[in-house]
């Protein structure tokens, strides 16, 4: 690889370029997020790929229902300072969620 140096007339430049950049591209947004026909378009595209994809969302969920289960279970007994009681009344989830115990 290449082992390029910067001295520091180049990195104040690169970071004035890139603020710059940043600058216009919100200038940009500005105008265009306030245009009701981008508004609409928007909606429709959102609106379209919902339809599109209503199956996947579904069986993703569906994936994940007993992870997310466990998850929110075990979140109960550590606000309720009861992780001892969860580790022994489900043993069964403590092997899904047993990584996010500190």
């Amino acid at each position: 690889m290449n082992n390029v140096s910067y001295d520091n007339d180049m990195i104040i430049k690169i970071v004035n370029q890139y603020k710059r950049k940043k600058e216009k591209e919100k200038e940009r947004y500005e105008i265009i997020k306030n245009d009701p026909d981008y508004k609409k378009k928007c909606c429709e595209r959102s609106r379209q790929h919902y339809q599109e994809n209503k199956e996947k969302r579904k069986e993703k969920y569906n994936e994940k229902k007993e992870y997310n289960n466990a998850k929110q279970l075990l979140s109960y007994y550590i606000k309720n300072d009861k992780i001892d009681i969860f580790k022994v009344k489900h043993a069964d989830k403590l092997d899904l969620v047993g990584h996010l115990i500190n």
